[in-house]
C-alpha cells in the first residue's frame, strides 16, 4: 500500500535557518566562530599518531553515550570486547552490544569520509539509518505500536509508512516525508561555514521532527550532526557532542520539545515553529560541543596526560605486571605520534630482542598499535584504562 500523504505543506517546518535578520543571530554567530576557533585548535595541538588513537577511543565514547540517550546503557569495555567479536552470554547485554558495534561501524564509515557532501540528503540519511539497522539483531528491529500493542518490523533504509505521535509531536504523514526531506536537503545543504555550522544544530532538530524512520530517529539525527560538523569544521573525530547531551540530557530533550511548539507571535519570527526555541536549542547545542572540545582539550593537554600514562606504568611495573623501562617507548611515541619499530631498542638503550619482547608486552596490553607487522607503532587508548589515562571521559566499568 502506498504511505498516505496529508498534503501538508513544508512550511510548516519553518524557520529551517536562523535568518540573517533575527535578533539572536549575532550572538549565534559568536558562538559559531569560537566553536572553529576551538576545535582547529585543538586539533592543530595533536600529533597525527595521537589524534588517530583518541579518534578510535572517542568513536566508542560517542556510541556509549549516544545509545545511553536511548536508555541502552553498554559500557565503552564491553563495546570494545564486542569489536573482538567477545559477547556476552547474556541475550539482552549481547544484542546491545552487537547494536553498539552496528554504530561504531557506522561512524567509522562517516569518518572515513563515506558521508562526504550527503549527510543532509535524503540518500545519505536513509544509509545511516541502513548501515545501522541492517546489524541489529532481530530483536531490535521491532517496535510496539501505541495505539495497539501490536509488533512492528523496522525496516533497514525504509522510511515509515504509517503516522507516528512522538510526545505532544504529531509528526508529517508518511507520504509527505519524501517531499519534506527534499526541502530539508535544500535548506541544510551549500551553506557557507558559519551557517553550517549553525545548521548542525537546527536540522537535528528539524530531521527529529520530520521522523522520517519508524525508529532509530535519534541515532541518525546525532550521526548526521557528527558527520556535518566533521565536514564543517574537519574535527578529525576526537570530541563529541553526544557526550554532552547526554549528560544534559533533560535539558536537551525539554529545548527539543520546545521546537516543536508554533511561533508564539508577530516578535517570534515568521515561520510556522518558535524561532526562539530554535536559537535557544541552537545556544544550547554550539555551547555543549564548546564545552566537549575544552574537556577533551583539558584531559590530552600533553604534560597532564603524558604524567597519568607514565604513573600508570610505572605502577603496573611494581606490580610486576610490565618490564622496568615501558615508560621510555610511551614517552617516545606519545611525544612522536608514531614509532618506527627499527627505532625502538635505540630509544630503549637495549638489544634488538627486548625491544621486540617490550613491544610484544604494550601491543598484549592493548596501548601500543600497527597497521601492519612492520609499520611504526602508534598509542593506543583502551576503554578499560580510561579511567586512568582520560578521567571522567566515561564512567567506571562495573566489572
Amino acid at each position: 500500500m502506498a504511505a498516505i500523504d496529508g498534503g501538508e505543506d513544508t512550511a510548516l517546518m519553518e524557520p529551517l535557518l536562523i535568518g540573517a535578520t533575527s535578533h539572536h543571530r549575532g550572538s549565534l554567530i559568536d558562538l559559531a566562530l569560537e566553536l572553529a576557533a576551538r576545535a582547529a585548535g585543538f586539533r592543530r595541538s595533536l600529533p597525527e599518531g595521537v589524534r588517530n588513537a583518541l579518534a578510535d577511543l572517542v568513536r566508542a565514547m560517542n556510541c556509549y553515550y549516544s545509545n545511553l540517550i536511548e536508555g541502552h546503557d553498554t559500557h565503552p569495555v564491553d563495546i570494545e570486547r564486542a569489536l573482538r567479536n567477545d559477547y556476552s552470554s547474556d541475550a539482552r547485554k549481547r544484542d546491545l552490544q552487537l547494536e553498539a558495534k552496528a554504530h561504531i561501524t557506522v561512524q567509522q564509515w562517516i569518518d572515513g569520509g563515506g558521508l562526504r557532501g550527503r549527510a543532509v540528503s535524503a540518500s545519505g540519511l536513509c544509509e545511516i539509518h541502513r548501515r545501522f539497522a541492517e546489524r541489529l539483531p532481530d530483536d531490535l528491529l521491532w517496535i510496539e505500536a501505541p495505539d495497539t500493542g501490536h509488533r512492528l518490523p523496522v525496516v533497514p533504509g525504509d522510511l515509515r509508512d504509517r503516522d507516528v505521535r512522538v510526545g505532544q509531536h504529531v509528526a508529517v504523514s508518511p507520504g509527505a516525508i519524501a517531499r519534506f526531506l527534499a526541502r530539508f536537503e535544500q535548506a541544510y545543504s551549500g551553506l557557507g561555514k558559519t551557517d553550517a555550522i549553525l545548521a548542525a544544530a537546527a536540522a537535528h532538530h528539524r530531521l527529529l521532527w520530520i521522523h522520517p524512520f519508524l525508529d532509530g530517529n535519534g541515532r541518525v539525527a546525532r550521526l548526521m550532526s557528527h558527520a556535518m560538523l566533521l565536514e564543517t569544521l574537519d574535527t578529525g573525530g576526537i570530541w563529541s557532542v553526544a557526550r554532552g547531551l547526554a549528560r544534559n540530557a533533560a535539558t536537551y530533550k525539554n529545548h527539543l520539545a520546545r521546537c516543536d511548539l508554533p511561533r508564539r507571535n508577530d516578535l517570534d519570527g515568521r515561520g510556522a515553529l518558535s524561532e526562539e526555541a530554535l536559537a535557544d536549542f541552537t545556544a544550547f547545542f554550539l555551547k555543549t560541543c564548546i564545552d566537549q572540545v575544552e574537556f577533551m582539550e583539558g584531559l590530552v593537554q600533553p604534560d597532564r596526560l603524558r604524567t597519568r600514562i607514565l604513573m600508570w606504568a610505572e605502577e603496573e611495573t611494581r606490580l610486576g605486571h610490565l618490564p622496568s623501562n615501558v615508560g621510555q617507548i610511551l614517552e617516545a611515541v606519545l611525544y612522536r605520534g608514531e614509532l618506527p619499530r627499527g627505532e625502538v631498542a635505540g630509544v630503549l638503550g637495549a638489544t634488538a630482542r627486548h625491544g621486540r619482547r617490550i613491544v610484544a608486552t604494550l601491543s598484549d596490553c592493548g596501548v601500543l598499535v600497527a597497521e601492519s607487522p612492520r609499520a611504526p607503532l602508534r598509542l593506543a587508548f583502551p576503554a578499560a584504562l580510561a579511567p586512568r589515562w582520560m578521567p571522567g571521559l566515561f564512567p567506571e566499568s562495573p566489572r
